[in-house]
């Protein structure tokens, strides 16, 4: 958000505090607004005042050392040039610099997605910066930035649960841009895995986003869908009807992306669930049950998958993950507490599985 977009965001919150009734609290609010905005214009005029750096410093900013990269960026001409980001230490801010052989600013931003994940708000999640990447993304012979940051988020549904966001900074003659309606895709259909995923999509037009918008089967496979026979069946359950359960996954630069999809007799897709969550790769998927775990006399989908991802040295990590989808009358339920009791095994199978699950909810174990 530029400075425009924060004045445009205080007069919107000024014109709502406009309607209060109690006098004190709209002053407060008023007060409250006049600092936020004044906190984001010493920010701002901070990290414009950056032209060297040995400016980042003063500025509120620590070098990111172990992601500072020189390359050859053909606008600034044939000598290599050196990208040096930079985290606020304050507000968690990425910001990026190219910097020539002198450490004299040859361009910078601070217009990132990153910094927009708590919109409205000065300090944001962003913990680390994961990767750097150059490549010619967009076919006009000049090289890109891709980055990727690893963010957490301190309240709400996800607190405590990393995330990647994605994003590209595309050459043009002196300068940088970032397109946010790309940056978003990316981010918003977790095209964000990797480098080498986020080159898939804007280089090459390659999607995951049908996975997400599409509304029939059909759609799905004529965008490469490829459904795993093999836990593929016809089902009825009590509350939905007459369903196929189709799972199945879309290949993009060497990850499978696994989602499970319930369609009805004339090919519509009425249910989807995502236990893949933010797991780079379907690794294997075990097994897929539907059956009355709950005890509520309906049935439930039980998944048992293997999810690869890169470690922290970018090593090839598996973990092995349960995930349970209850039916209820209005659709399904995931379950969101059975990680805490029982954690998951490469040596598990479904028919344990489901044995622990009933326990859980109380049924007797059987002999």
């Amino acid at each position: 958000m530029g400075k425009r977009g924060t004045a445009i965001t205080a007069i919107c919150l000024l014109i709502c505090m406009g309607g209060m009734a109690h006098p004190a609290r709209a002053q407060a609010q008023n007060e409250s607004t006049a600092l936020l905005v004044q906190q984001y214009q010493a920010y701002q005029d901070a990290f414009e005042s950056i032209q060297s750096l040995e400016d980042a410093q003063e500025a509120g900013y620590d070098i990111i050392e172990e992601q500072r990269f020189p390359v050859v960026l053909e606008t600034f001409g044939q000598d290599e040039v050196e990208l040096v980001p930079l985290m606020h230490r304050e507000y968690n801010r990425l910001a990026i610099l190219i910097a020539d052989s002198a450490g004299n600013v040859l361009f910078k931003t601070n217009q990132l997605e990153t910094n927009y994940k708590y919109p409205g708000q000065l300090e944001q999640p962003t913990k680390s910066l994961e990767s750097v990447s150059f490549q010619e993304l967009d076919h006009d012979g000049l090289t890109d930035i891709v980055l990727i940051t690893t963010c957490e988020n301190d309240t709400g549904d996800y607190a405590g649960k990393s995330y990647r966001v994605g994003d590209v900074l595309f050459q043009r003659d002196g300068d940088f841009y970032r397109d946010w309606r790309i940056s978003d895709k990316i981010n918003r259909f977790s095209m964000n895995k990797s480098a080498d995923f986020i080159a898939s999509y804007v280089g090459e037009g390659h999607s995951t986003e049908i996975l997400y918008t599409a509304t029939t089967l059909k759609e799905l496979t004529d965008h490469g869908f490829q459904v795993v026979q093999e836990h593929s069946y016809r089902i009825d359950f009590e509350k939905q009807g007459r369903l196929l359960v189709a799972p199945g996954f879309i290949s993009m630069a060497d990850y499978d992306v696994f989602m499970i999809y319930l369609v009805n007799g004339q090919g519509d897709i009425v249910w989807s669930f995502q236990p893949m969550e933010d797991y780079d790769n379907l690794y294997a998927l075990k097994g897929m049950v539907c059956l009355d775990v709950d005890g509520d006399g309906m049935k439930d989908v039980v998944v048992l998958a293997r999810y690869s991802y890169a470690g922290p040295d970018a090593e090839l990590l598996i973990d092995t993950k349960c995930d349970i989808y209850y039916q209820r009358t209005d659709g399904f339920e995931a379950e969101k507490n059975f990680d805490d009791i029982y954690q998951c095994g490469s040596e598990d199978t479904m028919e344990e599985l489901v044995e622990i699950i009933r326990e859980y909810w109380g049924w007797p174990k059987e002999e």
